[in-house]
């Protein structure tokens, strides 16, 4: 392909690239010396689960795979365990090793549902930081000023409010910026909130009398609430491992203004296709095409079917999982144990919300318990088959 052509691909959903020159100059040198661009992209397993927000740049690697190029998928088993800073206003939890490993071999696993795992390179970067001793360590402290650090948004943002800044924070972009150094990455991919870290690289790259890697960062996916990024910890997520009917449902619940961006970031469609669409019919199509990338393409359209059947129509699911109850099971019981919430907290917050009906009757107490045989819904997308 055309370096002209190449570029519009890589253009496509990119916020800002630094700098385009730089980019157009190495496609290049790639096609002139058919060597394959080294493509980085790095993700710190703090969580097990991949979800839509985490696809954005995953999608944007495989492009770079369709085009010829070697996508590094850099996981931080070594990062991740003291925490990135980027667009927090506090320190985040560390993780144990065990917890960092646990989930890296989820990321493996989930992955293959967009990359070409094939092609693809996957490295750990305690690989290299778990053999630095001490000494080591400070020396790559030395190509970094404190300076330059505290230049940094949202680091600078918490000085003034008076707010704790640790040490491990302020390392974290220079080992980033290492882990470009050590792969020779001639491209990172990285979120609008990573810019700063990305830039890191490429100064570390220079000091190392590497060629600097070109920056391309991506917009950050709001999740199902329309103003949060996408995040599990914030309940706004929609998990590539989801079941088809749970997601289908999810994407249906974003706002219509979000769907666009959606559709820019999330497939492939040609926005020009969508313009003269219903809202109604672009997002039914939106959730259809999504859902068809992570599970077989029969179970994302009967997922539209199931849903229209609930919303449209107003009927119940196809099919609903059965629980058997008792006169000694509160709603709190039944809602636990069927596995429709996670925890009895969560049961109490919807309650409290007004999201959960015995048949026609809005639950408002969370002692109360089941007389008869019915359904248990919440909100519009979990339904439960009781038996008593």
């Amino acid at each position: 392909m055309d370096i002209s052509n190449q570029l519009k691909i890589i253009r496509r959903g990119v916020v800002e690239i630094i700098s385009e020159e730089e980019l157009r100059k190495k496609l290049e040198e790639s096609a002139k010396n058919k060597r394959p661009l080294i493509i980085k992209a790095g993700f710190d397993p703090t969580a097990p689960d991949i979800h839509l927000g985490h696809t954005v740049l995953l999608r944007k690697m495989r492009q770079f795979q369709e085009l010829g190029h070697q996508v590094v998928f850099l996981i931080g088993d070594f990062t991740g365990r003291i925490g990135d800073p980027s667009g927090r206003s506090a320190v985040r939890n560390q993780l144990s090793k065990k917890d960092v490993q646990k989930n890296a071999v989820t990321y493996k696993r989930q992955v293959s549902k967009v990359l070409d795992i094939r092609k693809l390179k996957i490295v750990f970067n305690g690989k290299w930081f778990d053999r630095m001793n001490g000494l080591e360590f400070g020396r790559l402290l030395t190509y970094y000023t404190a300076t330059r650090l505290l230049e940094r948004d949202d680091f600078s943002q918490r000085l003034k409010e008076k707010k704790p800044l640790y040490m491990s924070e302020l390392i974290y972009p220079i080992l980033q910026g290492y882990d470009s150094v050590v792969v020779g990455a001639d491209i990172e991919l990285g979120g609008t909130d990573q810019k700063f870290n990305l830039l890191v690289g490429r100064d570390l790259q220079k000091d190392f009398k590497q060629p600097q890697q070109v920056v391309l960062t991506m917009p950050l996916l709001e999740g199902t609430d329309g103003i949060q990024k996408m995040s599990k910890s914030l309940g706004n997520y929609i998990g590539i491992n989801e079941p088809a009917n749970e997601m289908f449902g999810k994407i249906m619940s974003i706002s219509d203004a979000l769907m666009n961006k959606y559709y820019e970031l999330l497939t492939d469609t040609d926005l020009n296709e969508i313009k003269d669409m219903h809202p109604k019919e672009a997002k039914l199509r939106l959730a259809e095409e999504i859902i068809s990338q992570y599970h077989p393409k029969k179970d994302a359209q009967n997922a539209r079917l199931e849903f229209q059947r609930i919303f449209s129509r107003k009927e119940l699911p196809s099919k609903m999982q059965e629980y058997k109850a008792d006169a000694t099971k509160t709603i709190i019981n039944i809602l636990t144990e069927a596995g429709l919430v996670k925890s009895g907290n969560e049961a109490r917050r919807l309650i409290a919300q007004g999201a959960v009906y015995f048949n026609t009757l809005k639950i408002e107490k969370e002692d109360f318990i089941l007389k008869e045989s019915g359904i248990l819904r919440i909100g519009s997308r979990r339904f439960l088959k009781v038996i008593v």
